[in-house]
């Protein structure tokens, strides 16, 4: 939710003041196509399989009278040339619900004969995602083959976007040609900004009278891979950022700035409490069970509003928290005024906090846009630890992974003579660190009953966000259903046998965040034996699951970026019988590690040690960053391959 659009009928107090009329009409009313296609293809991507020939995308401020327009258009011609670009284009996705203002919506397919198929409404279908129930709009195309060259164009009528806005300028294929055009009335001043070398923008302010043109002219775009693992393809792409920045008729400077903004939301998110609602607070807090260690305290806090307040974010403000506590249910804003009555019960000094999703928006410190300001968290500064109060899966201290590693504004209470009052400061969000998810594996396999049948045994523990992975789901499904899951995660960790014990501990709601998670199970291990002659050939690696093997057969174009700092200890212990010899131990002295300027901050070693029927192997993997530079990717592939190189070693087991 962007709580600033709702602030959109100052708009007109923006754009206008008393003594100016204006009526302007959007210069690109009637854009279309060619209607004879240009069909040639430039000589260095016609054997590429798909490639954006070209991008041409307008937005235009208007004011008629004194209503504030925005319009946008979008034009692309795509080269398709290869039978996954034909399957991947068989359905050009509609990027607008069709009971908006639609003024123009068509699309063409043009064969490499020069033969046109018109696509019209009745080529629209719909589809429903399985998962979250959202529908997508699209045009079937039919006869779509090498060579052709698909059209579309869209216009328009949008709600006013002036508070920040990032246009993408570049794809995971090639881009041609690409030109944007922000068109504007001449007294209002844009602030922008170009990311990753996308060139800066130029303006006109003559070839349209009382308009400004701000423009992007690029060619020849290259692709930028969006199926790299452990990246943040969004963070690197070409972007463009704008917002409004000054009125010159009104002399308004500065508008929408961070200080303005932690002002006026700090004034609606602490309006003043009658007698009914602090004692409906009161009387809340009094069922919160009370703790001196802060951060329980703020768990207990989380734990019972989120099991007894149902946050819908559609639903009407309510009239007070009274009510909100009474009909228990609430909206964004409920939520955060529920939440600040309750830290000032506990006298529990706390910064709201806004920020945005790494992976789609990351927040720019330097550069001003409530565009960042999308996502919400409460941060506790004596301890330095976050919740999301809206996020009903999550326990302090873990919060949504893709708010951390990012900037956010951080909204704490200061007075002023008596007067209390929200400053807003710019900090960095940190995600915990290994010393939360921490995984463990305590393993012994017994061959001393049956040498063809080693009875295995595997006690795992997952911390953090590991265990976030296992801990809501049992409050979540039925008993079954539980038990269902339970044997599929076991499945990993057994080769697929069946296993004959399996007991887990600290699932549920009640334990994220303070316990983790265990998991305990015993197997046969006859599918992980093979008899060559004399020999036995155990797959001893597979006992600690299937691990990620990091293939790039091209070069490395993103760095690094993982969802979090985590670690893993593991320890199998082998017993063997007496008379047993062992073969390929020293498969297991293994040691990679990643240095970034001279410090390891990511490592696999592994070693063993026998000790006359007993073999004790340990191994500790760890990545303690959560961004690693392009340059360290051999050494970051190397370290997450060696534990898929662990999971592929055969121990040679005889008897004497």
């Amino acid at each position: 939710m962007k709580l600033t659009r709702t602030l959109f009928l100052l708009a007109c107090l923006i754009f206008l003041n008393a003594n100016q009329s204006f009526a302007q009409e959007y210069s690109f009313k009637n854009y279309s196509w060619d209607e004879k296609p240009n069909l040639e293809i430039p000589e260095n991507y016609k054997n590429l399989n798909e490639v954006i020939l070209d991008r041409t995308e307008k937005i235009e401020l208007t004011i008629s009278g004194t209503v504030a327009k925005q319009f946008h258009m979008k034009h692309e011609r795509i080269y398709i040339n290869a039978d996954d670009a034909i399957e991947r284009n068989n359905k050009i996705y509609i990027p607008f619900n069709l009971d908006e203002s639609v003024l123009l919506n068509k699309a063409r397919v043009i064969l490499k004969s020069g033969k046109i198929i018109l696509l019209d409404k009745k080529d629209i279908k719909e589809e429903i995602n399985e998962e979250t129930q959202v529908k997508y709009n699209f045009f079937a195309v039919n006869g779509l083959e090498k060579g052709a060259i698909i059209e579309k164009v869209y216009i328009l009528e949008e709600q006013l976007e002036i508070d920040g806005t990032t246009i993408l300028m570049q794809d995971e294929y090639p881009i041609a040609n690409l030109n944007f055009e922000l068109i504007v009335p001449e007294h209002l001043v844009f602030k922008t900004k170009s990311y990753n070398g996308l060139s800066e923008v130029k303006i006109d302010s003559e070839s349209t009278p009382k308009k400004l043109i701000l423009s992007i002219n690029e060619k020849s775009i290259a692709a930028l891979d969006n199926d790299e693992k452990y990246s943040n393809w969004y963070a690197n792409l070409k972007t463009f950022r704008y917002k409004l920045d000054e009125n010159l008729i009104s002399g308004a400077k500065n508008l929408y700035n961070f200080k303005e903004f932690a002002t006026n939301f700090y004034d609606r998110s602490h309006p003043e409490l009658d007698k009914k609602q602090l004692k409906a607070i009161d009387d809340f807090c009094k069922n919160i069970p009370k703790s001196n260690d802060l951060q329980e305290q703020i768990w207990n806090i989380e734990n019972k509003v989120k099991k007894t307040i149902a946050y819908n974010r559609y639903l009407d403000a309510s009239e007070n928290l009274a009510e909100v506590l009474k009909i228990k249910q609430a909206n964004q804003m409920d939520i955060i005024k529920l939440y600040f009555a309750i830290f000032n019960n506990f006298k529990i000094e706390n910064n709201l906090v806004f920020s945005s999703n790494r992976f789609k928006n990351l927040f720019d410190k330097d550069f001003e846009s409530y565009e960042n300001l999308s996502e919400i968290l409460f941060y506790f500064p004596s301890i330095k630890k976050y919740i999301a109060p809206t996020q009903i899966e999550f326990r302090i201290p873990l919060f949504p992974i893709y708010l951390g590693n990012n900037y956010g504004l951080f909204i704490k209470e200061k007075a002023f003579a008596g007067v209390n009052m929200g400053i807003g400061e710019i900090k960095f969000i940190e995600i915990p660190g290994t010393e939360i998810t921490h995984d463990t594996m305590d393993i012994t396999v017994d061959f001393t009953t049956n040498i063809e049948n080693p009875l295995i045994t595997n006690n795992m523990t997952y911390g953090g966000y590991s265990a976030l992975n296992f801990q809501p789901i049992k409050d979540f499904v039925s008993a079954d259903e539980y038990k269902k899951i339970l044997k599929s995660v076991s499945e990993n960790y057994t080769a697929g046998a069946e296993y004959k014990t399996l007991t887990t501990a600290n699932d549920g709601t009640d334990y994220i965040g303070k316990n983790t998670f265990h998991l305990d199970l015993s197997f046969e291990g006859k599918d992980l034996i093979q008899k060559a002659g004399e020999s036995y050939l155990f797959s001893i690696g597979q006992t600690i699951g299937k691990q990620m093997e990091l293939y790039q057969e091209s070069k490395r174009t993103l760095p690094v970026e993982i969802d979090y700092p985590h670690s893993y200890s593991r320890k199998i212990k082998i017993l063997l019988p007496k008379g047993t010899t062992v073969k390929n131990l020293e498969k297991f002295a293994m040691n990679y590690k990643t240095e970034i300027e001279g410090k390891t901050q990511a490592e696999f070693s592994s070693n063993y040690k026998q000790t006359d029927n007993e073999i004790i192997i340990e191994n500790t993997e760890y990545y303690n960053i959560i961004n690693y530079p392009k340059e360290s990717f051999d050494q970051y592939k190397a370290v997450i391959n060696a534990a898929a190189d662990f999971n592929k070693i055969v121990l040679v087991v005889n008897k004497m």
